[in-house]
């Protein structure tokens, strides 16, 4: 019987561990113990920080808050966000632990989750180091933001085990996780790994997502930058301020790709008829003449102590927007679970 999928009564617990609590570790953290379906989590997180109780009594209510499981549909909704136990609490009840080691941390472990360093050195020696102390049915997740899992499990004994996980930020909000398993793992005929992977994260509302090959950046990413690199090249230009280029997006991509990605939006302006097809022959010219004008940037450093347009930008963009404190993420935060009460509703 696999440690997700086995009925509620064959047992009481789920143990996960989580390896490194920064943002993406705690926001996981988060997720993990709002699990309604199925056993209920007990939560080991391992982190060599030396304040790691402290920090975490003091850090995840935040984020409790903003994905614990109300009565009410809204994932936005005030009560949810009042009904979010304490972290005290949780520990008193079992729930919640921190493992002194990562021998104790792995040990009796169903789920082991890795978010550390985006460091290929450190990925690799952690996985070696956890393979030979976790149970052989454990799943092993890393949510890296670009190491591909063939490359964390270069020292690993099972080169079919690891499986990537990215998140796109902040996970506890966006339903997205990219799941991108290693040639290896996707060579197998079957794949439980895959299966109960899959399994766990839908019955916690994400929406996982199998990538067939480990791209650079994986699939969220590569779209998210190239915008982004366009952005840049037009606000470093002169063309428009960046403050104007983020209303422009907030004011028609945002809200048209919240609600239908590009292919579909393309699809339904190419007409009724046509689709897609119908688009590319009404303007296809103009996309061809955008791609072809596209900007060149490169954040490599050319060697000189000049400021490079990333610095100046940089600094633009500081002047207009300063520094964005805690208060400023929640409110994006309850903003992101508003916007996707609706966006999830109209595509069901």
């Amino acid at each position: 019987m696999s440690p997700i999928d086995g009925p509620k009564s064959a047992r009481e617990s789920l143990n996960v561990t989580l390896i490194g609590t920064g943002t993406i570790g705690l926001s996981f953290a988060a997720l993990h113990l709002s699990r309604r379906s199925g056993p209920a989590v007990k939560l080991t997180v391992y982190d060599p920080r030396p304040d790691l109780e402290g920090y975490i009594d003091k850090t995840l209510p935040d984020y409790l808050r903003s994905v614990w499981p109300s009565d009410s549909a809204s994932r936005s909704s005030e009560q949810s966000r009042a009904e979010a136990p304490d972290v005290g609490d949780l520990r008193a009840a079992g729930r919640i632990a921190v493992a002194s080691s990562l021998a104790d941390a792995v040990q009796g472990a169903d789920i082991i989750q890795e978010q550390g360093p985006e460091d290929v050195a450190f990925k690799q020696d952690i996985w070696a180091k956890i393979e030979p102390l976790a149970p052989p049915h454990a799943l092993f997740w890393s949510s890296t933001s670009g190491i591909p899992a063939s490359v964390q499990m270069a020292r690993m004994q099972d080169k079919t085990r690891l499986i990537v996980l990215h998140p796109f930020n902040p996970p506890h909000v966006m339903p997205l996780l990219e799941i991108v398993p290693s040639p290896a793992t996707l060579s197998l005929p079957h794949s439980s790994i895959m299966d109960q992977t899959i399994e766990y994260w839908k019955g916690l509302g994400r929406t996982p997502i199998v990538v067939k090959e480990e791209v650079t950046g994986f699939i969220a990413n590569r779209l998210s930058f190239a915008l982004f690199k366009e952005a840049a090249y037009l606000a470093q230009r002169g063309v428009c301020s960046p403050q104007d280029i983020d209303k422009i997006v907030e004011q028609s991509l945002g809200p048209r790709w919240a609600v239908r990605g590009p292919f579909w939006s393309y699809h339904a302006g190419g007409g009724q008829d046509r689709g897609l097809e119908g688009f590319f022959d009404k303007i296809g010219s103009t996309i061809q003449a955008c791609w072809d004008d596209t900007g060149e940037l490169s954040l490599e450093s050319d060697g000189t102590d000049k400021e490079t347009w990333a610095t100046c930008l940089s600094k633009e963009v500081q002047e207009i927007y300063g520094h964005l404190g805690p208060d400023d993420l929640r409110k994006r935060d309850q903003a992101l679970a508003k916007v996707l009460d609706i966006t999830q509703g109209s595509q069901e």
